[in-house]
């Protein structure tokens, strides 16, 4: 015997009730923002009792990861869909633009994902993306593009694009400008890739590896590898990898 109404017997009665409480959630937030989110609130648009939320989806932060998932998945799917190119950047620029581009087309969904922070959290959308980002700056690495640490690199491209998407936003609809934003994307992605082709790659990788073998010496004398905290083992083996690299 059934014992709570609102909660549909079969699976796919369940997921049809869960979808159609994420588009009363998603017209709430569309007219009244974040703010206008509550369980009290979407439970009477979806037409269930509050109870049946917390069934389906936990609490309220549950409720909010599935809504952003919902309301991010055209975009997680734009990305997903991108054919990686010959040329890493570009597609890095690429990536970029269709994120600009989402944020400035659905505000709210936007403000919530990335505007309404919960420390030590990452909605589930938040963190595909970030992966589809380091697959991006993977096979710039790859490509021998990369000037800095895959990591660095994909924290600057998120703090840069979410810093100046929430800035634009916040300001009247009229007067968001989303123009200055392609400087800003191509002085980002300067700052962390290299010109050099990727054919050079191993050879790049290589004249590094000897040049910063010249710098720290041969150890024979004051060794800057010992004194900047290496036991002598240690430098020996670094100096031996890096002369492999070097080949």
């Amino acid at each position: 015997m059934r014992t709570d109404p609102d909660l549909p017997e079969t699976g796919a009665e369940r997921r049809d009730q869960q979808r159609a409480i994420l588009k009363a959630a998603a017209e709430l937030l569309t007219e009244h923002g974040p703010a206008g989110i509550s369980t009290r609130a979407v439970a009477t648009a979806a037409g269930v009792q509050t109870p049946a939320l917390y069934r389906f989806f936990g609490d309220k932060d549950g409720l909010l990861d599935a809504l952003v998932s919902y309301g991010f998945e055209s975009y997680l799917a734009e990305k997903r869909a991108l054919e990686p190119s010959e040329d890493a950047i570009e597609d890095l620029r690429g990536g970029w633009n269709i994120h600009v581009e989402f944020g400035l087309r659905n505000p709210a969904f936007y403000a919530l994902m990335y505007g309404n922070l919960r420390p030590g959290h990452r909605p589930a959308a938040a963190r595909e993306n970030r992966e589809i980002l380091r697959r991006m700056l993977e096979r710039a690495r790859e490509q021998g593009r990369l000037r800095v640490p895959v990591e660095t690199a994909a924290r600057a491209i998120e703090a840069s694009t979410t810093g100046a998407v929430l800035l634009l936003l916040a300001q009247p609809e009229g007067e968001r400008d989303p123009a200055p934003l392609t400087g800003l994307r191509d002085t980002v992605i300067d700052s962390i890739v290299s010109d050099e082709p990727a054919a050079d790659a191993q050879a790049g990788i290589a004249g590094r590896a000897l040049a910063l073998l010249a710098a720290v010496g041969d150890g024979q004398d004051s060794d800057p590898l010992v004194a900047a905290g290496f036991r002598a083992t240690e430098a020996a083996l670094f100096r031996e990898w890096l002369g492999i690299l070097g080949r």
